[in-house]
């Protein structure tokens, strides 16, 4: 085994006390304008279609210069005002408080308070809002969504949240992985004799890498994505390629969803464009390709038609812009077939661990 790398911990407690301090002076500002006689506004970016722009620079969308501004002096925007207001004071309590709280949640506890979301969708939207304004995501005002994926490996992690700071766990000391939750996207990592992250978009074969050892032949760190992962799971993606200067590897479906999928963690996505935590632009797609279903021979269903719009939806996007991207879309055209993580099982169980695995991690050198 390689020897173990310490991180140096940069402390999730300062992340949060940024934060903190962040809520603070908003509500600070709104208090000092009243104090002066104006009515308080704020000015955030838009977030529509139009002020969404692809940066080069940066190899991600990003929002453009585009302001929307929220006045209390405006009887259209006292509602959101209030509803903007109000969130920040609750994150503000989840914070100082030590606790969570789910999306869900959010909209319920509203109703403690009076505040009027006409449903769940409007405080999402909010809490959108919220992140525009403070240039963080939701997770940093400890609101997270239901969605769980799962990790397993050589870490060892160290807890910063209440009752159970400086506790520590080794996440291969479980066969079934650890749900990536708050309690461990928030750990700081002790050390690691990892050399590399592998990303699975599927539960089953998140299950067969640590049944085949995957972690040690390859020193990895294994991640269940859950489908496209939740904002927590790249999140913490993001946070082991650059926290741990790990190399990043993702396996996905061979279709275009699972394309996009490898996309959204490496480039980001058009909903998260305020954002810029969340992408890992090292991070390289190594499969299943499209082209890897002649090559393997695999089992395969025909694209539908909806499979095929996605395709030409894809093709005008500027992050596929050239290399595997457009070579595989255009191979998905000309096959017009799909295939499956798991239809390597026609080889037999751990065809996939065996043979596609290396295969692939040794072209990664290449890419």
């Amino acid at each position: 085994m390689p020897e173990n790398k310490r991180h140096s911990k940069t402390s999730a407690s300062d992340r949060k006390e940024e934060v903190d301090h962040l809520l603070h002076g908003m509500g600070k500002d709104v208090y000092d304008t009243l104090d002066n006689g104006v009515f308080p506004e704020l000015a955030l970016r838009s977030r529509s279609v139009r002020n969404i722009v692809y940066s080069e620079e940066v190899k991600q969308y990003v929002l453009g210069s585009s302001l929307v501004h929220r006045s209390s002096g405006n009887v259209k925007h006292i509602r959101p005002f209030a509803q903007l207001m109000w969130l920040g004071l609750f994150s503000k309590l989840l914070i100082n408080q030590g606790k969570t709280s789910t999306l869900r949640d959010v909209y319920y506890s509203s109703q403690a308070y009076d505040i009027d979301f006409t449903d769940q969708s409007e405080s999402d939207e909010i809490i959108t809002d919220l992140e525009v304004v403070l240039s963080k995501s939701r997770e940093d005002f400890n609101i997270y969504p239901e969605e769980r994926s799962a990790i397993f490996g050589d870490v060892t992690i160290e807890y910063t949240v209440k009752g159970y700071e400086g506790k520590t766990l080794n996440l291969a000391s479980h066969p079934d992985g650890y749900l990536i939750g708050p309690s461990l996207s928030t750990s700081e990592f002790v050390d690691t004799s990892a050399e590399m992250i592998i990303a699975v978009e599927k539960g089953g074969l998140f299950t067969r890498f640590v049944e085949e050892k995957v972690h040690e032949k390859y020193h990895a760190l294994i991640i269940d994505t859950a489908g496209q992962p939740p904002r927590s799971t790249r999140y913490m993606l993001k946070r082991l390629s650059d926290e741990l200067n790990l190399p990043l590897n993702i396996f996905t479906d061979g279709d275009v969803y699972g394309e996009h999928i490898a996309m959204v963690i490496i480039a980001g996505s058009a909903n998260a464009a305020h954002l810029r935590d969340l992408a890992v632009p090292r991070g390289k797609w190594l499969g299943v390709w499209g082209s890897d279903i002649t090559k393997y021979k695999l089992p395969s269903d025909p694209l539908s038609d909806i499979d095929i719009k996605r395709v030409h939806e894809l093709k005008r996007d500027p992050r596929y812009t050239g290399g595997i991207w457009q070579r595989e879309l255009d191979v998905f055209l000309k096959l017009k077939r799909k295939s499956e993580l798991e239809a390597f099982s026609k080889y037999g169980l751990t065809a996939v661990t065996d043979k596609y695995l290396p295969e692939k991690l040794e072209m990664a050198k290449s890419l």
